[in-house]
C-alpha cells in the first residue's frame, strides 16, 4: 500500500469520525462524560470506547469524577466540572487536583418536610460522597491511572510515527 494511499485512508475514517474524534490538541479540556447507569461507565470498569469526551465550555474547567455509595450500591458520574455547579450544591471548596468528602449544604432543604424519602430534598441518600478533581490532563476523569494514557491518541501517534518512517525511508 503506498503512502498516498495510506494518507487517504486515514483522512477518510478522520472525515467520518467527525466532531467525535479527539487528538488532544483541542483548546480546552477534554473530559469523559457518563454516568455509572450508563454500560461500561462504571467505578472500576470504565471503557473509553463507549465515551471519547466532551471538550469542557470554560477555558479553566475541571474534570470532575463523582463518587456516590449506598451500602453496596456505587454510582459515578463523570462530567465537567461547570456543567455540574448549576445544580449541585454539595462541591467542596477546595478544587484543587485530587479527591475530597463532600461539603454540607445547612440551608438544603431547611423548611422542608416532606414524607417521601425518594425525592431527596436535604440530599442525604447516599452514605458517601466523593468528588474527585483533575485539570493537567486531557481525559483524566477515567477510571484508574493505566487509563490514562488514551489508547486513540496513542494510536494516532504510532500511526504518524509509522508514515514518518516510511517517508524518511522513500527519502534514503
Amino acid at each position: 500500500m503506498g503512502i498516498k494511499t495510506f494518507f487517504a485512508i486515514v483522512c477518510i475514517c478522520m472525515i467520518r469520525l467527525g466532531s467525535s474524534f479527539k487528538t488532544g490538541f483541542e483548546s480546552g479540556l477534554i473530559c469523559y462524560q457518563c454516568v455509572g447507569t450508563h454500560p461500561g461507565c462504571g467505578l472500576h470498569d470504565f471503557d473509553w470506547r463507549w465515551y471519547w469526551g466532551k471538550i469542557c465550555p470554560r477555558s479553566d474547567d475541571r474534570c470532575v469524577k463523582l463518587i456516590e455509595r449506598k451500602g453496596s450500591n456505587v454510582v459515578v458520574t463523570r462530567d465537567c466540572l461547570s456543567n455540574l455547579e448549576g445544580f449541585r450544591t454539595d462541591i467542596p471548596a477546595d478544587k484543587y487536583e485530587g479527591c475530597r468528602a463532600k461539603s454540607k449544604d445547612v440551608k438544603l432543604g431547611q423548611y422542608t418536610f416532606n414524607r417521601i424519602k425518594e425525592l431527596d430534598t436535604k440530599r442525604n441518600f447516599y452514605d458517601n460522597t466523593t468528588w474527585c478533581f483533575c485539570d493537567f490532563d486531557h481525559w483524566c476523569n477515567a477510571s484508574n491511572p493505566t487509563s490514562k494514557s488514551n489508547p486513540v491518541l496513542m494510536f494516532g501517534f504510532l500511526l504518524s510515527g509509522f508514515a514518518l518512517s516510511s517517508v524518511l525511508a522513500k527519502w534514503s
